[in-house]
């Protein structure tokens, strides 16, 4: 009788391994986010400034009792272009957006407004980009949950899409008891 020899198995067995791996990572919600190490925290201090005559906000916006989303984003981001429409109509259906203009020239932030719409509840400028650092974000845009306490729930990385509203944030609105405003979507 013949015997295997042990070393003939060692490359499919690699082989299957590495299948397993890469069949499991694609079938993550989304393989190119990184985690938030903030989920589930206390949402970081607000360190932004005026942007024109935009309506501000501060700490106790993101903890007065609503559910909200916080929008880091920038006029020279073209997924922000992307993701606008979708940002319109969740302020249409009543959820307060509160907008951080990321390292951008004024006059630039403000024209992107006038040009797309203005979906903002309220909105600031981090022009050194600190407050996104104390976020942990990435790029722009980037998105998060805030519930009533003031605790981050969701962090969507990249544009919101209609899919990641759909898979991501209506789900996440729905556990935290969030119902679009019926009047407004009449």
């Amino acid at each position: 009788m013949k015997r295997i020899n042990p070393l003939m198995i060692l490359p499919p067995a690699i082989f299957l391994l590495l299948a397993a791996l890469f069949f499991f990572g694609m079938k993550r919600d989304n393989p190119d986010e990184l985690p938030s190490a903030l989920t589930g925290r206390e949402v970081p201090a607000v360190q932004v400034t005026a942007l024109g005559d935009k309506p501000m906000f501060d700490d106790a916006a993101l903890r007065d009792g609503r559910v909200k989303l916080l929008n880091f984003w920038a006029s020279w981001c073209a997924p922000c272009r992307v993701e606008h429409p979708n940002l319109d109509a969740l302020a249409r259906e009543g959820l307060p957006i509160y907008g951080v203009n990321y390292k951008d020239k004024p006059g630039n932030a403000l024209g992107f407004l006038a040009e797309l719409g203005d979906p903002y509840t309220a909105v600031g400028a981090d022009t050194a980009g600190r407050m996104a650092l104390d976020w942990g974000v990435y790029g722009v845009p980037e998105t998060y949950l805030i519930d009533a306490r003031g605790r981050i729930v969701l962090r969507i990385a990249g544009p919101v899409t209609e899919r990641e509203i759909e898979n991501r944030l209506r789900p996440a609105l729905d556990t935290l008891g969030w119902q679009a405003d019926q009047s407004l979507s009449n």
